[in-house]
């Protein structure tokens, strides 16, 4: 299970490099950019959708599983970057979207045409005489049902309406899902990430979305016809689940993902019932416990991702640190809190330069769960400041910034004006400025990747237990990774306050890591963000 010691590097191909002058990154960009990652030391690349797509969603609307959009590039160019990444031993690992595809992709088309079409048990079409079949919502928020007039019958999608359900109770549908894997392991993937993996089993008429009782079943069998005997990473992008569930998914005889990830720490700064644009403050209380929770359940019992951020989410430094004031140590707090925990974390790009989020116009929002937000606030009579507070805290726009690799003109990501705003940031916030400071977030990211994969550490952070400290402390995220001969302890300030400790902590062992440039022999006080972990060579 080589992926119990990996890093994965996630690339959003749109935002990432630009190498034909378009404003949109594309493949080879990111063939030209590999030594990059090669020097941070990750050894795989998560690569978000480059099928063919209209771009209703950003590429999770796929109109194509066997081919490249032309934007990004063509086949050849893929096999290039498969070819290149494996001689710097980096991995591939491509993004499946198997709950949904495209309205343009040629299974929708045919079974529109005709009611009688083999095609149309790949979709989940429904009659009604009184408009929508049901009451259910898209998680776009509109209905979740569109009419189709020249066959008079409705037709599901959780998502857009150009993004039309797969029926996965119709066999024919999961064999076309399982070719399309084989497909591209034989091209040489190492992996797949599958797009919301747990809606694919619903059952409509029983009103059962998520987690349907087929599921693990349809994993299984995936599992078995596809990818079994392929040594792949595998992750599950899972929102409604929860350690005991993730269990079933990462359980260690491999009958269904290498893991899953876990939304829960995620979803902690909205308010409980309600929707991600309702928002709450954070109590570290509940983070401890659910990160807690992940890391004892799964204890010889599965596998964890471990993430802040990716394409759906905000930058994290912006959202639980400060990227003001205290932008460097915050990130590099952030980094030191997660990657000591067990599992495989992943790296969203720009993550590890420190990126932050951005403040756009009304008409500079380019992602339609955001748009299709701020008209349904605006018809509820919601205030539109905030209506802006809220997105600007949790829009999905955010992420998808173009990287800023230098300070020249479009952050270096492209010689044109890029297809989404760039951070005005990026004047001091940029990959080159990061490679010129041995301080930076950079090189403290680097340095934590060398630490999981090659240093003499890498046994306690891949199978110590974890034992939560510091538990009932309000400001202090800590905790032990501990084997029979080792102890790390990992200790963070998750706030801007200084803290005494009621009783100092002694260095006399190995400074493993720590984001300040001094530290003294006894800790008594913790600085804002700081983050140590030590080691001792026996338990304490």
């Amino acid at each position: 299970m080589w992926w119990k010691q990996a890093v994965v590097y996630q690339i959003y191909p749109k935002s990432f490099y630009d190498t034909n002058g378009d404003g949109i990154g594309d493949i080879k960009g990111i063939i030209k950019k590999l030594p990059y990652l090669h020097d941070l030391g990750i050894n795989v690349i998560w690569l978000c959708p480059v099928y063919p797509s209209p771009q209703k969603d950003n590429g999770y609307d796929i109109s194509d599983y066997y081919g490249i959009h032309e934007t990004f590039g063509t086949l050849d160019d893929m096999k290039m970057l498969i070819k290149e990444a494996k001689a710097l031993d980096i991995h591939i690992m491509m993004d499946i979207v198997a709950n949904h595809t495209s309205s343009e992709h040629e299974w929708f088309k045919e079974a529109l045409k005709d009611e009688m079409s083999p095609y149309r048990d790949y979709y989940v079409f429904r009659k009604s005489e009184s408009g929508p079949p049901s009451d259910l919502q898209s998680i776009f928020l509109n209905s979740a049902w569109t009419y189709h007039e020249p066959t008079d019958s409705y037709y599901l999608h959780l998502f857009d309406k150009d993004q039309p359900d797969l029926n996965w109770h119709h066999k024919p549908v999961r064999k076309e899902i399982y070719d399309i894997l084989k497909f591209w392991i034989d091209l040489g993937i190492k992996g797949f990430r599958f797009d919301v993996i747990d809606l694919i089993a619903k059952e409509i008429d029983e009103n059962i979305i998520g987690d349907g009782p087929k599921l693990h079943e349809y994993i299984k069998e995936m599992n078995k016809e596809a990818f079994k005997n392929h040594d792949l990473i595998t992750v599950g992008e899972t929102w409604g689940a929860t350690p005991e569930k993730s269990k079933l998914y990462s359980n260690p005889d491999q009958s269904e993902f290498s893991m899953i990830f876990n939304f829960q720490h995620s979803l902690l700064d909205q308010e409980a019932g309600k929707e991600k644009w309702d928002l709450k403050p954070l109590n570290l209380m509940d983070l401890k416990k659910v990160f807690e929770e992940q890391q004892t359940t799964l204890y010889n019992q599965g596998w964890n991702s471990l993430f802040w951020n990716n394409h759906d989410l905000p930058r994290i430094v912006s959202r639980w640190g400060n990227d003001k004031t205290y932008r460097v140590e915050s990130a590099k707090m952030l980094a030191t809190l997660l990657h000591f925990m067990q599992g495989t974390p992943y790296i969203y790009q720009g993550e590890e330069i420190g990126m932050t989020n951005l403040s756009f116009e009304m008409d500079e929002y380019q992602d339609v769960e955001t748009i299709n937000m701020i008209n349904d606030r605006i018809q509820k009579g919601f205030d539109m400041k905030d209506i802006i507070k809220s997105i600007e805290a949790k829009g999905r726009d955010n992420a998808r910034t173009p990287m800023q690799w230098n300070d020249q003109a479009y952050a270096g990501f492209s010689n044109v004006k890029p297809w989404i705003k760039v951070n005005p940031n990026y004047i001091d916030i940029n990959v080159l400025a990061n490679l010129n400071d041995p301080s930076s977030v950079f090189n403290y990211y680097k340095k934590l990747i060398h630490l999981r994969r090659f240093s003499d550490y890498q046994d306690i952070i891949k199978h110590g237990k974890f034992i939560m400290t510091f538990k009932d402390h309000p400001s202090i995220f800590a905790y032990d990774r501990v084997t029979d001969d080792m102890t790390l302890k990992v200790i963070c300030n998750f706030y801007d306050e200084q803290i005494t400790l009621d009783e100092p902590i002694s260095t006399d062992g190995n400074i493993v890591i720590h984001n300040y440039q001094d530290v003294s022999p006894e800790i008594s006080v913790l600085r804002p963000y700081e983050a140590i972990v030590i080691a001792y060579r026996a338990k304490i």
